[in-house]
């Protein structure tokens, strides 16, 4: 299966995220199964705030180490029993107007925020987004309605093409989303995370006080330099331009070295922040690595809570 969402660069937005949704709504429930729905744990088993116990509470989710220091008994509460804020913080930096295959990273950029918005838009939740890149930062304050979600999707669809507008500085967006967030929340973030560095900081602060997973927007010639002779590149962030003699086995195995090495430590710092992360392609069915990834992580968000009932 391979979605392709190019059509956004030359159809309507409305049709383009009408396609989204069916595909999300629709053949994403063909790839999952039962309760993996959702990027969250799911009702009854994400861990919340505490409350005091009442009549017909499961017993279960006393939580004895708060009910020892008190002289009540405490349950835990689950995140199903209250709204649940979800936060988008999308990067959409000109870097991501690349694309070798079916689409362009932008356009994997516009998938993965409304799966994330599909996916958490359900029981009274609300969803908010910082959009940052191209030199700007927009504040989308959450909202519940199908009309608000929709409004998000349409600022991230049509983002304007200009190069030059400088790199992503995502520590900033990070930082804001921590102090609009006033309550524990789930945040996804999205970008190649070809940033501004020193973002690790901000973000462990933030996955320190809500659940966080990092979507990653990448292309193969990332990765992977082809020999085509020699060339002139133009990062579109900077508007900085670079000879490369591709012809040059050197300089293609030096680039995927780099490339590689990049990737490893990218990983190693989510792992590190214990920040979950998908990495999207645009040469992949986004939607098959979304849900093996969704499966993946339900799986162990509920072993986890299993553990600490």
């Amino acid at each position: 299966m391979n979605s392709d969402v190019s059509q956004v660069a030359d159809g309507s937005t409305r049709e383009t995220l009408r396609r989204l949704e069916l595909e999300i709504t629709r053949r994403l429930d063909g790839l999952l199964q039962g309760d993996h729905r959702g990027l969250t744990a799911g009702h009854g088993t994400e861990l919340g705030e505490t409350r005091r116990y009442e009549p017909g509470d499961d017993v279960r989710r006393i939580d004895w180490n708060v009910s020892a220091r008190l002289p009540d008994t405490y349950i835990r509460q689950t995140i199903a029993e209250r709204e649940l804020q979800t936060w988008l913080v999308v990067d959409r930096s000109a870097r991501l107007d690349f694309g070798t295959h079916s689409q362009e990273k932008r356009h994997l950029a516009l998938a993965a925020s409304a799966a994330v918005a599909y996916l958490t838009n359900q029981d009274g939740n609300r969803l908010g987004a910082l959009l940052t890149g191209r030199g700007t930062q927009e504040l989308i304050k959450p909202g519940g309605s199908r009309k608000h979600l929709l409004r998000i999707l349409h600022q991230i669809a049509d983002t304007d093409r200009v190069d030059g507008t400088g790199v992503t500085d995502l520590t900033a967006a990070l930082s804001r989303c921590n102090s609009l967030a006033n309550t524990t929340g789930f945040v996804a973030v999205i970008s190649d995370f070809k940033v501004q560095p020193g973002w690790q900081i901000a973000l462990g602060a933030l996955a320190r006080k809500h659940d966080v997973i990092a979507i990653q927007i990448t292309d193969p010639r990332e990765f992977e330099l082809p020999n085509v002779g020699p060339i002139t590149v133009q990062d579109a962030a900077t508007g900085q331009q670079r000879y490369i003699p591709t012809q040059k086995a050197s300089v293609r195995a030096a680039y995927n070295d780099r490339a590689r090495q990049r990737q490893s430590e990218l990983a190693d710092s989510f792992r590190a922040l214990r920040v979950d992360h998908l990495q999207l392609s645009t040469d992949r069915p986004w939607l098959t690595d979304l849900a093996r990834f969704v499966i993946a992580r339900k799986h162990r968000l509920q072993r986890q809570v299993q553990t600490r009932l």
